[in-house]
């Protein structure tokens, strides 16, 4: 019922959209005294702000057209070379002919579309041949393409790996470093030709019994069957996956933001402000960045249950003890593949030393493939995104998966 009232609710905001959008451009075209006072430009900051709050935030889209490399600029041009049930493989290629290494960018399946790595990938692609994991929203998947496990992940991961060929490289940002740990130990203990030349784990809960904080904290506050039966909705009619049991985006977005409800409020005062004072380079960043945070999507029920309990509440992976497909997972396996771990210092969602953990898992990795990076003042988003990311994080990627490229 919880997953009815929000869609009752989110459908009663919208009605109210075209109210504000018209008023909005009624104004604009007024002549009269109110349009250029102080009282004029605060009803119409209302009406956009009304217009903005009320709309519907669907799937955005990458829309990268061009990059800028070293002989010049090129169009980019994006492509779907893989498509699976619960996820669509992306190709981001430009013409500029000069090989560059393949990489694979595992966007987090978290509650947010992969284009919240917007910026990473723009970042990426003038050195790379980059790949990137689009996954897909559960409610539009219908029941008739079966579930989608903790396991399957890792076996999309591994079938991808395997698309791209030996020699390529993985980077994870956030909840996809563990699978990617693991599809990498697993390739590792069958030689398999596919092992990634190096991988990079950005802000991942490798080991989260180190520097817990309150997203780890929730995680063991209330008894398993609280989570399965307070958070796991059934999505209502009208969806291609109505009837799937799945854990709602909007409770996943709601969560974050609570836990950091002052600095939303304080940016939506200053937007506020800015559309006053028509600050509109200001209001666009704004927009920018809410029309990707706020547009989310869903995770099956049994892709967010055993998550929850592998990684965050039995912590299999940081004790030895993961299994994948009745195989027991060895990371001691991984010999080959360097390891590039990064962190940022203000991390309230994955927190420093969590990612690094994943350098005493891989024991049997040489001193040589191993490199760690913790970037001061940034928080989990500006770790891979942003003008730190872009000024001091990116060029260490860079530099690393050449300095392995084979």
């Amino acid at each position: 019922m919880l997953y009815h009232g929000f869609e009752l609710y989110q459908r009663s905001l919208r009605a109210w959209n075209p109210f504000f959008d018209i008023s909005r451009d009624m104004l604009a075209q007024s002549v009269g005294y109110y349009t250029d006072e102080l009282t004029g430009k605060t009803l119409k900051a209302m009406l956009e702000a009304g217009t903005d709050f009320t709309k519907n935030y669907g799937k955005p889209e990458f829309g990268i057209s061009k990059v800028e490399v070293d002989q010049g600029k090129f169009h980019v041009n994006q492509t779907t070379v893989l498509q699976e049930p619960f996820c669509n493989l992306l190709h981001f290629k430009h013409k500029d002919f000069v090989k560059r290494p393949r990489v694979l960018l595992v966007a987090p399946l978290s509650g947010h579309h992969a284009t919240l790595c917007k910026s990473t990938v723009e970042t990426l692609i003038p050195d790379h041949d980059l790949y990137v994991t689009d996954w897909l929203d559960a409610k539009h998947v219908a029941l008739s393409k079966g579930k989608f496990s903790f396991d399957d992940y890792v076996s999309y991961l591994i079938y991808f790996l395997e698309h791209l060929g030996g020699g390529s490289h993985i980077i994870a940002i956030c909840q996809p470093a563990v699978q990617t740990l693991i599809a990498t130990a697993l390739l590792s203990a069958k030689n398999s030709p596919a092992i990634p030349a190096s991988m990079t784990l950005i802000a991942g809960p490798v080991d989260t019994r180190i520097n817990s904080n309150k997203v780890n904290d929730f995680a063991d506050k209330y008894p398993r069957e609280w989570y399965k039966n307070s958070l796991i909705q059934t999505v209502p009619y009208g969806y291609a996956g109505s009837g799937r049991r799945v854990y709602p985006g909007f409770l996943q977005l709601s969560s974050f933001m609570t836990m950091n409800i002052s600095a939303h409020m304080e940016k939506f005062q200053s937007y506020f402000q800015h559309l006053i004072g028509g600050d509109m380079e200001s209001v666009d960043r704004h927009r920018e960045f809410y029309d990707e945070y706020l547009s989310v999507l869903d995770l099956t029920e049994e892709f967010y249950m055993e998550t929850l309990d592998r990684v965050f509440r039995e912590h299999h992976l940081a004790r030895g003890e993961m299994i994948w497909n009745d195989e027991r997972v060895d990371l001691g396996a991984i010999t080959k593949t360097a390891l590039f771990t990064v962190e940022g210092e203000n991390d309230d969602i994955c927190a420093v030393g969590q990612t690094e953990a994943a350098h005493l898992l891989c024991k049997n990795l040489p001193a040589d493939k191993r490199k760690h990076h913790v970037q001061p003042e940034v928080g989990h988003f500006g770790v891979f995104s942003g003008s730190k990311f872009r000024d001091n994080i990116a060029p260490q990627i860079v530099e690393f998966i050449k300095s392995f490229d084979r």
